[in-house]
């Protein structure tokens, strides 16, 4: 199992930003992310994820998504150890608001910075933080119901 943490603040003008994070192994951002370990929960996985990679309080208010994708399994680099039916990994998305929280990075990543939703949406690399995005956008500030591009 795979977790994608999505980190979120109100900027003081009470517009949503959202932390993204460029990643020290691939040239790409996207949002904290890592996988589950033996008899961890998807939350807990999440939780653990968001304090190792961000600093992010294991007791903040976190809140799960509906969006999930599959990752192939030949973007880890355990894969060669795995059993040989597994080919894909699911993910899950877990948003968090660390308010005024510093956001404090691990040698996972070089960077992060806190973006306007559609800021991020050209930056992150993967459909599936995008399509997280644009939930987590939609649970907090709702758009029209009809339809309309997603990701912008």
């Amino acid at each position: 199992m795979q977790i994608l943490v999505l980190p979120y603040r109100r900027a003081p003008s009470s517009e949503l930003q959202v932390a993204v994070f460029r990643r020290a192994d691939y040239d790409l951002w996207q949002f904290v992310s890592g996988g589950g370990e033996v008899g961890e929960t998807a939350e807990q996985a999440a939780r653990r994820e968001g304090f190792e990679e961000a600093g992010i309080p294991r007791d903040a208010s976190y809140s799960a998504l509906a969006s999930m994708t599959t990752i192939p399994a030949c973007w880890f680099s355990a894969w060669a150890t795995w059993p040989k039916d597994l080919l894909v990994v699911p993910e899950h998305a877990f948003a968090v608001d660390v308010g005024e929280h510093p956001i404090r990075l691990s040698t996972e990543h070089l960077e992060f910075a806190w973006l306007s939703p559609a800021e991020a949406m050209q930056r992150l690399r993967f459909d599936s933080n995008r399509n997280a995005l644009w939930e987590l956008g939609e649970r907090l500030t709702p758009g029209p119901r009809c339809k309309r591009p997603a990701y912008r």
